[in-house]
């Protein structure tokens, strides 16, 4: 959010949620780069695959933890993005074309991963549709404040 002088003032409802939203974007980032294994059970169900495995699934275990390390930087950042719009958010209103870019990197970020988890059939889909609700209840909040 920009401040400019002389905007009324901001958005408490639309800051709060997207603080709670940046805090969960950060979690997850974190989780995905320090605690996440490589493959799920899901994901071994997913793929048809024992745990076990072979020399094909040990190389892919390897390759998906630098995978998810920099994915989870990658939201990481999204929260820390989203925690300096939702300072903004509570001290400046709006431009249509903010909450358009918020939209847009909500989408892309929190609502595509709860798509994908919807359509795996994730076992924490259910968990991770909570950015998604929050980021688009951000939104609506930011685009009645304009």
């Amino acid at each position: 959010m920009s401040l400019r002088e002389g905007s009324s003032s901001g958005n408490p409802l639309a800051a709060g949620l997207l603080g709670a939203c940046a805090v969960v974007q950060v979690g997850i980032g974190l989780y995905f780069i320090f605690a996440r294994p490589p493959l799920l059970p899901e994901d071994l169900r997913f793929l048809a695959l024992s745990p076990a495995g072979d020399e094909g699934l040990v190389r892919l275990r390897a390759w998906l933890d630098l995978v998810f390390t920099v994915m989870g930087g990658q939201m990481a950042a999204v929260g820390a993005l989203a925690a300096a719009l939702a300072l903004g958010a509570g001290s400046a209103r709006p431009s249509s074309g903010e909450v358009v870019w918020v939209l847009l990197a909500g989408a892309a970020s929190a609502g595509l991963m709860s798509g994908v988890n919807f359509a795996l059939g994730s076992d924490f889909r259910w968990l991770l549709l909570l950015p998604a609700v929050l980021w688009a209840l951000a939104t609506v909040a930011l685009w009645r404040a304009r």
